[in-house]
């Protein structure tokens, strides 16, 4: 499945409103029109609860539709029941490329999974905290955090990115970075820097460069300091440091 953003897929967008914060819903939004058209967009939640009033404030200003949906006994969560039974139907209609499933709730593992197998794209969005298996499940999933990150550049707020010291003891991003350079370059070792990142998109779906604090992954193999840079016309293109020059015939 190609997973580069589509401008025209359509998508239905579900969130979870007992696991998301109404913060975020601004850089939702704009993150979501990156990845195609929000032809649907629902928030579900008990909406007589007072802990769902910051939602209610942002809702007519981005055309959510509210669901209503009462807890019917206290430790079961019919919302989540609610929100994966419209995700079918939804997905039985046939009328959408994708969807974005915003919680940080593992319930919905196994709708992301189910989703994908029916050939549609999964985006999920969460907080850091958000379990592992729901996060593998998705086609791609983005931490909610970055958006206060962008919220903050945006209105000219101190932002820190990750020292070199703290990016090179990140062996993750070292050996994602690595891994992405090795399956793209050439008999030089220079790889174009778009070709890392589809690499490292496909192996680690919830990779963002800017959950380390930079806006694009340029930036960020830059600051890490242990990769070689040349810039060009038709790209940009990376090498690990200690690859070796091969002479020219």
């Amino acid at each position: 499945m190609n997973l580069e953003p589509d401008p025209g897929a359509s998508l239905a967008v579900l969130i979870d409103a007992d696991n998301a914060s109404a913060a975020m819903i601004d850089g939702l939004i704009g993150e979501v029109a990156k990845l195609g058209v929000a032809s649907v967009k629902r928030i579900y939640g008990d909406w007589t609860q007072p802990n769902l009033a910051p939602w209610k404030s942002v809702l007519l200003d981005h055309s959510i539709q509210p669901i209503q949906q009462f807890s019917y006994t206290t430790g079961k969560n019919a919302t989540d029941s609610a929100m994966i039974i419209d995700a079918m139907d939804l997905l039985y209609t046939g009328n959408f490329s994708g969807f974005c499933i915003v919680s940080s709730d593992s319930d919905f593992t196994r709708l992301a999974a189910r989703i994908r197998e029916s050939g549609k794209r999964v985006y999920g969005f969460g907080e850091r905290k958000t379990p592992r298996p729901f996060v593998s499940a998705c086609d791609r999933f983005i931490y909610t955090e970055v958006f206060a990150r962008e919220q903050n550049e945006a209105t000219g707020s101190a932002v820190v990115s990750r020292s070199e010291k703290v990016l090179r003891s990140d062996t993750r991003l070292l050996s994602l970075i690595r891994a992405g350079i090795a399956a793209a370059s050439d008999d030089n070792g220079w790889a174009n820097l778009s070709a890392v990142g589809s690499y490292i998109g496909k192996t680690a779906n919830d990779f963002d460069s800017r959950t380390y604090g930079f806006a694009k992954l340029s930036g960020l193999v830059e600051a890490v300091g242990l990769f070689d840079m040349d810039r060009k016309p038709n790209g940009i293109f990376i090498r690990d440091s200690r690859k070796k020059l091969v002479p020219e015939a």
